[in-house]
């Protein structure tokens, strides 16, 4: 599917675009363009990969124009960039609306306009029943790419990628759990009892190869995952790192942070397709001309919402196991001193 393709990742410098660039630069790919206004990461990446196959381009989703040099003669587009901060977005909404909203039509818009032939967008379980500003644009998001792919035909397809924490990522609470035990500092946890959706970065891109391979005008995907307490994964790294006696502080919830996360709503899950280890959500392709709700109705039977207090729990060792999987634990595992 990639052989001499050209494929741009927008937020490419973050995570998800150097997950991709594991899986992706020794394949028959053609390019790979980076898409970010951060030119200290971008050099940072290309003196890494150093490889010829990768392309860098400095901008902003919100400035249209410097699209169109990234986008023009790409064949495809996987969409991370994002502010996803949930505080920062708290403070500054219009930000996250500028970013997460209008820029993903800026996105789509020039992906149409050039003929880019499939687009995947990256959401989050926080766009579901959203209370904080951040889950809130990417609610937006969701709707804005759901939307533009009503009236496209076979040419272009849009759909979109909805996925849980993914661990170690870079601003996600595993590398702060890290460090508070590196610099012997308490562990800081809002509430012991919060859980969240357990990802590592293979899952986040395995979720989008499968929207690749899989999505229809529309769609969104949704991998099943397990889920842990936030005091869970704190005990688990504690003894991970040999320091069972560390601290843990409890501080309170943060701006905008719920209990628990949720993937699919009650309603979703009444029209969801289960593809095994994915959810499907078919788009509505109903237009405004309907009657359903007003004359005709329509029966709701039972389900419930699909969320991390009612999938599977991790245990201490499963959750160890997730972890030692992950690369970067492995490699702060050696800064500690431990070789498996």
């Amino acid at each position: 599917m990639f052989r001499n393709k050209k494929l741009l990742i927008t937020g490419g410098t973050g995570s998800f675009g150097n997950a991709v660039l594991r899986n992706f630069l020794d394949t028959e790919i053609k390019e790979i363009r980076i898409f970010s206004r951060d030119e200290l990461k971008q050099d940072d990446m290309r003196k890494k990969y150093d490889n010829d196959k990768l392309k860098f381009y400095i901008g902003d989703v919100r400035d249209v124009n410097s699209l169109e040099d990234s986008i023009k003669g790409v064949d495809f587009i996987f969409h991370a960039a994002a502010l996803k901060q949930v505080p920062s977005c708290e403070f500054y909404p219009m930000q996250a609306v500028k970013t997460n909203v209008v820029g993903t039509e800026n996105v789509l818009n020039t992906a149409i306009k050039y003929g880019v032939k499939k687009v995947i967008v990256l959401s989050t379980d926080k766009a579901v029943y959203p209370i904080n500003a951040m889950g809130i644009s990417k609610a937006m998001m969701e709707k804005v790419a759901v939307a533009k792919s009503r009236n496209l035909g076979d040419e272009i397809t849009i759909c979109c990628t909805r996925y849980g924490n993914v661990m170690a990522s870079r601003g996600s609470v595993i590398p702060l759990f890290i460090n508070q035990i590196k610099n012997n500092e308490n562990i800081t946890i809002t509430d012991p009892n919060m859980t969240r959706f357990m990802m590592s970065l293979d899952d986040a891109v395995d979720l989008v190869m499968f929207a690749f391979k899989n999505g229809e005008n529309g769609d969104i995907f949704v991998q099943k995952a397990p889920a842990a307490t936030i005091e869970l994964l704190a005990n688990t790294l504690k003894n991970l790192l040999n320091r069972p006696k560390h601290i843990i502080k409890i501080i309170g919830t943060r701006h905008g942070e719920k209990l628990y996360e949720t993937l699919l709503t009650r309603e979703e899950m009444l029209n969801a397709v289960d593809m095994e280890q994915y959810y499907r959500i078919p788009s509505d392709t109903r237009d405004l001309n309907y009657n359903q709700y007003f004359e005709e109705g329509e029966i709701i039977t039972e389900s419930e919402d699909y969320h991390s207090h009612n999938t599977h729990r991790l245990s201490e060792n499963e959750m160890k196991n997730m972890l030692l999987s992950l690369r970067e634990i492995q490699s702060d595992l050696k800064e500690f001193g431990i070789y498996l």
